[in-house]
């Protein structure tokens, strides 16, 4: 590639721009479709294919499961529609730049540099599971007819990640919209496959007619049976794992980030799709799919249980599956750590972040304890979007200053950080106390966020009571445009 030809492919990246310091404009809002798919792609996606098989082996039952995830996903769906969609189509920016109005740049490039490197090991997830499928036919040629794919040499693994992960970042690099065309594309057809699948695997089961089906559900999926080494879910840990596994995207404000394209805050009951059709329909296909392999005898990774129900056509879901949740995933990192390298473009970023998700592929460890990383993402995550929410809804009510380290050109707000440290705190210190159990921090999330809110309006109180702030009046009235360090005066402002 000569010079110029290079050159012309940065000026086409670096156009690729996703309004990433400022809010969105009202040409680049989508509709209603973009949403349906993009939900419903990020959602049925790899992870259900890990999840789905946890109720199985931490012996839950088919009413726990059926039931529980049935009111779960409902509590899910409200709180993407009430809590975060109303923020983000009234603010327009995504969550890091509207965390540095209120906590000030230094908190923010400490919490965006957190949640960059946690998105990106689940982004690694991700990619892993599409690599336990496309792992399959190498796996023969290894010798290995019972697609014991967890045993390839460490230098395939290597390589597959190092493939599939550049095709992931190349989808985060396209930015919401390129996402967006993928998942509306893929979403429909993974639903299929997720079914056909799971109703191929059945018979496997004993279940021969739709009479058969609650008989094998209690006696040969949803068995109530403990795994070696697992804890016991109920239907409370269901619940729980269903509403608030996702968290950090909701009440946390990630998906502040999407649905900012957003034209109406209703929008975000779009994401019923992902939650009814995903961590509903697909986390009980995958169920089915894992209790079938283990009667069988066969690996439960994702890759080995879909190519038993649905054979390549499983095994090339599992592949578009997880391409659906690691480019959002990855995309999110590239916006988070952007606020660290404010120099550099979001294409460059993703780039990096995209080499840290390959790095991170490599571990199979992350697929194993995927259920206590994504709520450790939620407890580390969860207070910084809670004060977010009541910055913007509660402040303004009760006569406290929103946006209150923006106003006064402060660098880090001490009420947001010592509220983040503290309620971050109490939770490990709950989880130290309780000793190590993987099931445990799934009830520590709500209660983590109902803390953090009331340790930052009595802090911010505080503040503003000390340097004489009175409603909609700040003695220092400043506004920090996006990309300035500094204060700029607004005296004589309207």
């Amino acid at each position: 590639m000569d010079t110029g030809q290079k050159s012309t492919l940065i000026e086409r990246l670096d156009a690729l721009y996703e309004y990433d310091r400022e809010p969105v404009t009202k040409d680049k809002l989508h509709g209603w479709k973009i949403f349906w798919a993009t939900f419903a792609g990020e959602h049925i996606a790899g992870t259900e294919f890990v999840i789905g098989p946890l109720f199985v082996m931490h012996g839950c039952t088919a009413v726990d499961v059926l039931l529980g995830l049935l009111i779960g996903n409902f509590l899910a769906v409200l709180s993407w529609a009430f809590i975060c969609a109303p923020i983000a189509v009234k603010t327009r920016l995504t969550q890091y730049w509207q965390l540095r109005k209120l906590g000030g740049p230094w908190l923010t490039v400490a919490y965006s540099a957190v949640f960059g490197v946690i998105l990106c090991v689940l982004a690694g997830a991700m990619l892993r599971v599409s690599m336990t499928s496309i792992a399959l036919p190498f796996a023969k040629l290894f010798s290995q007819p019972r697609a014991e794919v967890g045993t390839l040499p460490q230098w395939m693994w290597v390589a597959i990640a190092a493939v599939v992960g550049s095709v992931i970042a190349s989808l985060a690099v396209l930015g919401f919209k390129g996402m967006a065309i993928f998942s509306k594309m893929s979403a429909p057809w993974m639903v299929v496959v997720f079914v056909i699948a799971a109703v191929a695997t059945l018979p496997m089961l004993g279940c021969h007619s739709p009479g058969d089906f609650w008989r094998v559900a209690n006696e040969k999926i949803w068995t109530g049976k403990v795994a070696e080494g697992m804890g016991r879910f109920t239907i409370w840990h269901v619940i729980g794992f269903a509403w608030l596994c996702n968290m950090p995207q909701h009440f946390g404000m990630g998906d502040m980030t999407i649905l900012r394209f957003a034209r109406k805050w209703q929008m975000g009951f779009c994401s019923c799709a992902g939650m009814y059709l995903g961590h509903y329909i697909a986390w009980v296909a995958s169920g089915i799919l894992c209790a079938a392999a283990i009667d069988r005898g066969i690996a439960t990774d994702p890759g080995p249980i879909a190519y038993l129900g649905a054979g390549l056509t499983g095994a090339l879901c599992v592949v578009v599956a997880g391409w659906n949740v690691a480019s959002p995933t990855l995309y999110r990192a590239g916006l988070a750590l952007q606020v660290a390298t404010p120099n550099w473009s979001r294409w460059r970023v993703t780039t990096v972040v995209g080499a840290g998700m390959i790095v991170f592929a490599c571990m199979p460890a992350i697929i194993k304890h995927l259920d206590l990383l994504v709520t450790t993402n939620a407890l580390v995550l969860l207070p910084l979007g809670a004060f977010i929410f009541i910055d913007i809804r509660l402040f303004p009510k009760i006569g406290l200053q929103p946006n209150y380290a923006e106003k006064t050109g402060s660098l880090i707000s001490w009420p947001a950080a010592a509220a983040w440290i503290l309620a971050t705190c109490f939770s490990i210190a709950a989880f130290v106390y309780k000793g190590y159990d993987p099931v445990f921090p799934i009830f520590l999330v709500l209660p983590e966020w109902i803390i953090a809110v009331v340790l930052y309006t009595v802090f911010v109180a505080a503040q503003q009571r000390m340097a004489g702030v009175r409603a909609g009046l700040c003695p220092v009235a400043t506004e920090l445009r996006p990309g300035q360090t500094g204060p700029v005066s607004t005296k004589g402002r309207d």
